[in-house]
């Protein structure tokens, strides 16, 4: 699995709409669906991607918290479930069960929705404000399996959240998430 990190989206930008299948739900889901007035926060996941799989206690304590505070959270798989079986919906839908994932975690099938937000990587993090702007795009932490093994904190997320929450924007010293390259269909 490559290393890659983030491709780093324009600050202000308009969060990209989309409508997926939530594979805990069953549902179709557009951004407007779970976009809250506070902050939203859009995250590119994966079931099998060793950064990922570090990270999701961290995530799921993160999420907890500030859905408490008014944030939506959702996470969007979009890589070939062809080439890669155990990122396909079903596994998503038991995966997020298994990890307890308090959001919805959507499948995009033609990584059409990855392509609009320049996701790169596994995890990817964006937070957007209440007019659904980009306010941060980035690393949870600095915390990476073997690259740099210290327990997740959520701490550069978490500082954009407080941020936003707080009506000011977020440091403009952005680090790129990293993790596995987001496994792109062939042509």
């Amino acid at each position: 699995m490559a290393y890659t990190e983030s491709n780093m989206l324009p600050i202000g930008t308009q969060a990209p709409d989309f409508e997926l299948p939530d594979t805990t739900s069953g549902r179709l889901l557009r951004l407007q669906d779970i976009a809250s007035p506070k902050a939203t926060v859009v995250m590119f996941l994966c079931n099998h991607c060793p950064y990922v799989l570090y990270v999701n206690d961290e995530i799921v304590q993160l999420t907890r918290e500030y859905q408490a505070r008014g944030v939506s959270f959702v996470g969007i798989s979009s890589n070939d479930a062809g080439a890669y079986p155990e990122d396909g919906p079903d596994r998503m839908r038991i995966h997020a069960q298994e990890v307890g994932y308090p959001f919805p975690y959507l499948y995009d099938e033609t990584q059409d929705v990855a392509r609009r937000y320049d996701a790169a990587c596994t995890p990817d993090f964006y937070v957007f404000d209440g007019d659904l702007k980009l306010a941060y795009r980035g690393q949870l932490d600095s915390s990476r399996p073997k690259r740099n093994p210290t327990p997740p904190t959520g701490e550069d997320l978490r500082a954009a959240l407080d941020a936003v929450l707080a009506g000011q924007p977020a440091s403009t010293t952005q680090r790129p998430s990293g993790g596995c390259n987001i496994k792109w269909k062939e042509g």
